[in-house]
């Protein structure tokens, strides 16, 4: 799976973005603005690595997202369980459970997400 990982502030930034598209570029720098408290350097030089790195474009100053948020949360969950539960998926789950009980609800729909993805 290709690597779609962003740090913690380029993702607020990409959310922005995703939340909001299409938008202006200035639309954009007040958003940035109002959401994450930065200035207007930061938020264009943000965006220039954004569409460096192919996550984002600006295209007659009107912004878009290039990579959907879904592939993004994707690629990095699939890379945290890989490097953190050395790829097991089981060995996530009870992690993140850590003694929680689910309710039948939570129970029935895993069970249905699991049937879904299940290789026959």
């Amino acid at each position: 799976m290709e690597n779609l990982k962003l740090c913690e502030s380029d993702y607020r930034f990409m959310s922005v973005i995703w939340d909001n598209e299409p938008l202006p570029s200035g639309k954009l720098v007040e958003l940035c603005s109002e959401r994450l408290g930065w200035k207007k350097p930061t938020t264009y030089t943000t965006l220039k690595k954004m569409i460096e790195k192919g996550f984002a474009q600006n295209d007659n100053t009107i912004v878009t997202a290039l990579s959907p948020r879904v592939r993004v949360q994707t690629s990095a969950s699939a890379h945290f369980v890989e490097h953190t539960f050395e790829g097991s998926l089981p060995k996530f789950l009870v992690s993140f459970l850590g003694g929680k009980k689910l309710s039948d609800d939570e129970a029935e729909e895993l069970k249905r997400l699991i049937d879904e993805h299940t290789e026959e």
